[in-house]
């Protein structure tokens, strides 16, 4: 194809350009895009995305989710990114779009200088980790595309390889969560939020529908290390298969404590966001939950990954609630990992992206190039 051909030119030594200026409706662009120059647009817009289901864990709970949905142009081709914000990162649209509006992406000539320009984009502000990996997912599957292929093929990772994902039921009535159960039918195991005193029965109400392997996420909600020890036996003879982030993230002498004395494997989640959060888990965590929106994108989830190797560390690539375009990123890395929750774009119902799919429970990788998503509304209109 031609267009995917001319990145190859040198495109600073074409004369009389004219730029272009590109109006699309609930869109704010951000340095203007020389269809000659092969300069990069970006673009993003806000966006809420609506649960299935209202959404309860150990910290309260919500129905909707804020989301800054991007997109980065260079020579004809769209590469699509994602910020997912739940409360506790302590990110909205409105942070999102102010860090978003300061990056200058025109002045890099080409979108494979990618160190250089997620360099760039760290370095602008600190925190804003979700507006980030906006910028990084939408540059990945920019240069994916440009390339014709698939980022698992880039890395050289098998996509026969991919574990299943976990389906999260959030906590409810016995009932409610016996339904959810229900629903979840597809999946071989499944993810139940825990911490609100009423643990057990949760677990006996999901045992009552189902005798599947269950991994269980705390978020914080256990308080006492004694009480959390004896939680662990009962909820390994339940066939749990590890605890998430059982404790506070800042209880390092307690967690520690339980890891070395529990007979199931304690995952860091809300204690280990980014790089720097490694020398703050080993030896206090047996695993840890990596997430685009915690650590920035998928080049610092990717580096994160063989750091966590590297320390013989367990290793869980999960999600926020998203759509396909940040769940289908995340799954490009999910051969490498131990266990994934890539189920955040199952809990809602207003998905924009057809991506990555689930097959009896097994995540399936798309073919598409980049990072293999796909718009509704466009393939809508081929039909």
């Amino acid at each position: 194809m031609k267009s995917r051909r001319k990145f190859l030119i040198d495109c600073g030594a074409v004369a009389g350009f004219s730029y272009m200026s590109i109006v699309r409706s609930g869109w704010s662009e951000i340095s203007e895009l020389s269809m000659k120059t092969g300069r990069m647009t970006l673009r993003f817009k806000p966006y809420e995305l609506h649960l299935r289901h209202v959404f309860t864990v150990a910290e309260g709970s919500r129905s909707t989710t804020p989301v800054m949905l991007t997109e980065l142009e260079y020579d004809n081709i769209i590469g699509f990114g994602e910020a997912s914000m739940p409360p506790y990162l302590g990110e909205n649209h409105e942070t999102a779009r102010s860090f978003l509006s300061k990056i200058d992406i025109a002045q890099f000539e080409s979108p494979f200088l990618m160190e250089d320009i997620l360099a760039y984009v760290d370095q602008l502000a600190p925190g804003n980790y979700s507006a980030k990996a906006s910028v990084d997912i939408a540059l990945h599957d920019l240069v994916g595309k440009l390339m014709n292929q698939p980022w698992y093929k880039i890395w050289g990772l098998n996509p026969k390889k991919t574990p299943y994902t976990s389906f999260t039921i959030g906590m409810d009535k016995p009932d409610v969560m016996k339904a959810k159960v229900r629903e979840a039918s597809p999946y071989r195991i499944l993810k139940v939020k825990l911490g609100q005193g009423n643990d057990k029965a949760m677990i006996e109400a999901v045992r009552s529908e189902t005798d599947k392997p269950i991994c269980v996420d705390i978020n914080q909600g256990w308080t006492d290390k004694n009480m959390a020890l004896e939680m662990a036996y009962w909820l390994k003879d339940k066939g749990v298969v590890f605890i998430e982030q059982p404790m506070s993230k800042t209880s390092f002498d307690d967690t520690a404590w339980l890891t070395q004395n529990s007979p199931l494997p304690i995952i860091a989640d809300e204690a280990f966001q980014t790089i720097g959060d490694f020398k703050k888990v080993q030896g206090v965590y047996s695993g840890v939950n990596i997430k685009l929106m915690k650590c920035g994108g998928l080049r610092s989830a990717f580096v994160m990954i063989k750091m966590a190797r590297s320390l013989g560390m367990k290793v869980m690539i999960g999600c926020m609630t998203e759509t396909s375009c940040a769940v289908t990123a995340a799954a490009q890395l999910s051969p490498l990992v131990d266990w994934a929750d890539l189920d955040g774009n199952l809990l809602i119902d207003n998905d924009v992206f057809v991506g990555a799919t689930i097959d009896d429970g097994k995540v399936i990788l798309p073919n598409g190039p980049g990072i293999g998503i796909r718009q509704k509304n466009k393939e809508k209109s081929k039909n």
